[in-house]
């Protein structure tokens, strides 16, 4: 799970500075999850490009669905701007934080979880860049809409749903890992690094 700026014209008004992001364009910060195939799993595109990305998640229906445990044996991985939980995973910054002498947990495991999470969030990162590699192709189909005079469709809670959350779980996945991700908070992660170390 990440965000990305999608750069828009200034719209205006009142509140356009609400609409300008830290790096000082104007733009919409949409959140998306991805699996390993690139494929988008859920997708938030209707905050203004101040808005950080944990308010975003915050204020999701993917959160809540998370909340209301409907998405059982499934994680997140994120970066840190997202709070660490029992179903969002991110990096452990300060070893120490989670090393204590009566856990087992060595540096070598919270090496392997931090690895692991780079390596599993790159997708995501991927997942833009193949995204935005796209967004020309949209540009000349809006591009012919227009000249057909085609309406153009608002942008709702509901067009965004249309991205229904496949099922997360990967029949050829290792019965250890499926286990490892059934227990989700970051001890059961790092216990499970320690053990294949």
């Amino acid at each position: 799970m990440d965000c990305t700026h999608v750069k828009i014209k200034s719209p205006g008004g009142d509140n356009v500075e609400v609409y300008q992001n830290r790096k000082g364009f104007f733009s919409i910060n949409v959140q998306t999850i991805c699996d390993a195939n690139l494929k988008i799993q859920d997708i938030v595109a209707r905050w203004p490009g101040s808005s950080h990305d944990s308010t975003i998640f915050n204020n999701s229906a993917i959160r809540s669905k998370f909340e209301r445990d409907e998405m059982k044996n499934s994680i997140l991985v994120a970066d840190s701007g997202y709070a660490q939980c029992s179903y969002v995973m991110t990096l452990v910054g300060n070893p120490h934080t989670v090393i204590d002498p009566l856990s087992g947990i060595s540096t070598v495991a919270v090496d392997r979880y931090n690895e692991s999470l780079i390596r599993t969030r790159n997708t995501v990162e991927r997942n833009y860049g193949v995204w935005k590699s796209i967004i020309v192709a949209t540009a000349v189909l809006h591009n012919i809409a227009c000249n057909f005079r085609e309406i153009t469709p608002r942008v709702s809670t509901e067009v965004e749903s249309s991205i229904r959350i496949t099922d997360f779980s990967n029949p050829e996945d290792n019965r250890t890992i499926r286990n490892a991700i059934h227990h989700t908070n970051r001890k059961r992660f790092l216990r499970y690094f320690q053990n294949a170390v």
